[in-house]
């Protein structure tokens, strides 16, 4: 009998991890989902000034939501790559078909950065993590556009783009995605949110 309810206590226990990683799954899922379709929204509600040399993509801002947990990077590039496609489809992305590769690109790259330096805090906030979606997308933007309106390599026409693409990202990533980290961290919402929230953002 000991040995039957040792073995029932066990199975009952099994069972409840395997649920237990289900239900992780499936919130991360959706998680992610979430942040996707938040990105693409505000995205394509705003398409004037989300695309073009002179871009401000508000949406940006939650490239920073990596430095609480790494399934936040798969979000925020699915919201890109959705945001880029339906801006080629609809005639609005005038970079077209690169921007889908290139610029979806550039938000992974920023993305995982971003959370590499999640732990580099001054003041409880993660700084140093804007620095990379401004740097990529100045980088990796900034080609695509001179390529488009050079048709080659040029490096004022593209020092003029980077320049251009990387202000409108400090204004996203520095005055509203950190703001929206402190937010975050200050009435403790992203420990309810990010099942793997990063321990020392507090």
């Amino acid at each position: 009998m000991a040995v039957s309810r040792k073995f029932l206590t066990l199975n009952h226990t099994t069972k409840g991890q395997v649920n237990y990683v289900k239900r992780t799954k499936v919130y991360k899922m959706v998680i992610c989902a979430m942040i996707a379709a938040i990105y693409a929204t505000i995205s394509l509600a705003l398409a004037p000034i989300s695309f073009g040399a002179v871009q401000f993509r508000i949406s940006e801002a939650m490239t920073m939501l990596p430095v609480f947990d790494p399934i936040t990077i798969l979000g925020v590039t699915l919201g890109c790559l959705v945001t880029n496609l339906v801006g080629f489809m609809t005639g609005a992305n005038i970079l077209g078909w690169l921007d889908i590769i290139f610029g979806t690109a550039a938000t992974l790259i920023a993305a995982v950065l971003t959370w590499l330096l999640r732990d580099i805090r001054f003041k409880g906030l993660p700084v140093l993590a804007a620095i990379p979606p401004v740097l990529t997308n100045a980088v990796i933007i900034g080609l695509e556009l001179c390529y488009l309106i050079a048709g080659e390599f040029n490096w004022p026409v593209f020092l003029a783009n980077a320049v251009s693409v990387g202000a409108g990202q400090v204004v996203s990533c520095f005055v509203l995605g950190l703001p929206l980290v402190w937010c975050l961290q200050r009435n403790g919402l992203y420990k309810k949110l990010f099942i793997h929230s990063d321990s020392m953002a507090q």
